[in-house]
């Protein structure tokens, strides 16, 4: 039994209609710079950001705004590309953000080797399409392996 939290997230993947996807390896992300990248996300439609992981321990990190009104945003968590939806995990519920007036900043940490989707949802706009600017940074746990031991 899926809790009915999820339905709203998994509904949008299921029937909703994507305007862009831009995969990224966890790797990549370092190499972003200070810039931010735009998002373009039409009317009654969702952008996503699926992030592959290899490792658990980083944190992933993101701010956003959009124009010209407020997105929803959410994150869901598969095993894999191919998961089916039904099975992704909501870890950020959908939420409506008002993104025009402040910037939106969030983390999370990766527990799971995996996929972790950033979603931006703007399904609820008949008519608006929006930009969303965004950026986002890794932080990776350091760990000590003794190399520097005489």
């Amino acid at each position: 039994m899926v809790p009915a939290v999820q339905d709203a997230e998994i509904t949008l993947l299921k029937s909703g209609e994507l305007t862009a996807s831009v995969p990224l390896d966890i790797d990549e992300i370092p190499h972003f710079g200070d810039g931010s990248r735009e998002l373009f996300v039409k009317s009654s439609c969702y952008s996503a950001i699926p992030i592959t992981v290899g490792d658990c321990g980083p944190i992933i990190s993101w701010v956003f705004s959009s124009e010209p009104k407020r997105i929803s945003f959410t994150v869901v968590y598969r095993e894999t590309l191919d998961t089916p939806v039904e099975q992704a995990k909501v870890l950020i519920p959908l939420t409506r953000c008002n993104s025009h007036k402040e910037t939106i900043q969030g983390q999370l940490k990766v527990r799971n080797p995996g996929v972790y989707t950033l979603i931006f949802d703007n399904s609820f706009s008949r008519f608006l399409s929006k930009k969303v600017n965004y950026h986002l940074t890794i932080e990776k746990p350091i760990i000590y392996d003794g190399s520097d031991f005489p």
